[in-house]
């Protein structure tokens, strides 16, 4: 039997601030043109400048105020944020850092979320912020059907699959048996499949974050210059339209679209794809092309 609800996990809810906030928009306001039974279950990523944000390097910062206005914009919404805190060389002594709890202090309503990489870090967060549920992060890089099964038993809200494990029909169908509804997966994932180097970019992704290195670049041996939506749906982890279903008949209701890092019409066209009815896009695309135009217009200045 299919799920009344699925769950889809939006990327950049800095990035992507404006987008993310249109799509959901017009999912309250036009439910009918959108999948049915679809909700956005978080917007995930980082403030920049977070020395616990991992998986892609943002750099900046922000101040007390825009965290608070981002917070509020999907709060307010019933959407909860959910920070990327998977840098996996912290040490404890990074716990500590003032931005970081600053981010969690102002998010610490029940409703926000976190994922995760590093055992220190989680052990931090679960002792001074236990309202936050907590998310084993892909970027663990666990492949290995019977540790994969060790993780769903610790207290994690969420397990999010490693891509390569994607369409591996042994594992999938364990998964149906002993826990289905606590995977997370990643349909839109354009890195190369079983690259042996994953784990050492993303440690240093880490470090770079870590240490505010913008020159710290990952000669990464698979670089694909071409990033579009298109190209993406070559790839041998993806997971099309015609066979979510088959994943939510089986019990998965939480899905990841992949993001960060990629440019906006990448974003766009992934969330049209995945998102809305195919005979309602244009339209769709419309609404968002309208509301981004309206949301980006600056405002008229005072006499």
């Amino acid at each position: 039997m299919a799920a009344e609800k699925v769950y889809w996990h939006l990327p950049g809810f800095c990035y992507y601030r404006q987008l993310n906030y249109a799509v959901i928009t017009l999912m309250e306001k036009y439910p009918e043109a959108f999948r049915e039974g679809y909700r956005v279950g978080s917007v995930y990523g980082t403030f920049p400048g977070a020395i616990w944000n991992g998986g892609r390097v943002v750099m900046g910062s922000a101040g007390k105020r825009d965290i608070e206005a981002t917070l509020s914009l999907y709060n307010d919404k019933g959407v909860p944020v959910r920070f990327t805190w998977t840098n996996s060389v912290l040490e404890e002594k990074h716990t500590y850092d003032t931005y970081c709890n600053l981010i969690m202090r102002l998010a610490d309503n029940g409703l926000n979320q976190v994922l995760v990489n590093s055992q220190v870090l989680a052990d931090y967060i679960r002792r001074e912020y236990p309202r936050f549920p907590m998310i084993s992060s892909t970027t663990k890089r666990i492949i290995e059907p019977e540790r994969l099964f060790r993780e769903l038993d610790e207290d994690y809200f969420l397990v999010v699959l490693d891509y390569d494990l994607n369409h591996n029909e042994e594992v999938l169908k364990r998964l149906e048996e002993q826990g289905s509804g606590k995977i997370e997966i990643l349909v839109n994932e354009v890195c190369t499949p079983g690259c042996t180097r994953r784990t050492e970019h993303y440690e240093q992704q880490s470090r770079a974050q870590l240490e505010f290195d913008v020159k710290d670049i990952f000669p990464c041996p698979n670089a694909n210059p071409n990033k579009t939506f298109a190209e993406c749906m070559k790839r041998p982890a993806f997971i099309s339209n015609e066979e979510i279903g088959n994943y939510i008949e089986r019990g998965f209701v939480n899905f990841k679209i992949a993001g960060r890092g990629m440019p906006q019409q990448y974003v766009l066209d992934a969330y049209l794809y995945y998102l809305v009815r195919e005979e309602k896009r244009e339209f769709v695309k419309k609404e968002l092309a309208s509301m981004l135009a309206d949301l980006t217009r600056p405002a008229p200045r005072r006499a």
